[in-house]
């Protein structure tokens, strides 16, 4: 089975520097629309198992981006709060300086102190947020089959915390060294071994 990890297009509140994961208030903007056709294009013209569902997170940038890739591609769209951005307590809906400091300590505090039930004030924990994630993703993989792709739409936040915990061949020191640009298509594939990347942002992962 080959699943395609995807963030969306460029959004109003990543131009305002705004936590906006909880509500649907940001869309899209021209760049991130034109983005995500895009998108659409590169999916269709990819060699491999066809797609046959799409997966959203239910914050708005990523629900119009998949909407535009679902639509392209012919298949059903679902949205599950298993790959909503993680939740950033009080700083919702802020561009407080304070609060993207405390991001950063935060992953910091993950990824490289391993004490991974830190979190925001009123937010989630690396824990909660592997909780509701994780076991969303064993079960596509359990259900699937090998002539089966699927696309799944959500955030550089959540991705950048979560693929490492289920690729078997993907680290944070290579998460931070490629990055998750907008639009970034993580291509995995499934084995009898686990789940591994095999390619990310157009570069092969060996």
């Amino acid at each position: 089975m080959r699943l395609y990890f995807v963030r969306h297009g460029e959004s109003e509140a990543n131009l305002l520097h705004e936590f906006s994961n909880s509500g649907r208030k940001h869309p899209l903007t021209e760049k991130g629309l034109t983005q995500a056709r895009a998108l659409a294009q590169t999916l269709a013209g990819l060699e491999g198992p066809p797609v046959e569902q799409v997966y959203t997170s239910p914050v708005l940038r990523a629900v119009q981006t998949a909407q535009i890739v679902a639509e392209s591609l012919g298949v059903p769209l679902e949205i599950t709060e298993a790959l909503r951005e993680w939740n950033v307590g009080i700083f919702e809906g802020t561009d407080s300086p304070t609060g993207w400091e405390l991001h950063r300590q935060v992953q910091e505090d993950w990824f490289v102190h391993r004490q991974l039930d830190h979190k925001m004030p009123g937010g989630e924990s690396f824990l909660e947020i592997r909780d509701r994630f994780v076991p969303f993703i064993e079960k596509l993989v359990r259900q699937g089959r090998p002539d089966q792709a699927v696309v799944l739409v959500s955030h550089g936040g959540l991705y950048g915390a979560m693929l490492p915990a289920i690729l078997d061949n993907v680290d944070y020191a290579l998460v931070a060294r490629l990055g998750f640009p907008y639009t970034c298509i993580v291509v995995a594939e499934s084995s009898p071994d686990g789940l591994r990347c095999i390619a990310w942002g157009g570069f092969p992962i060996h």
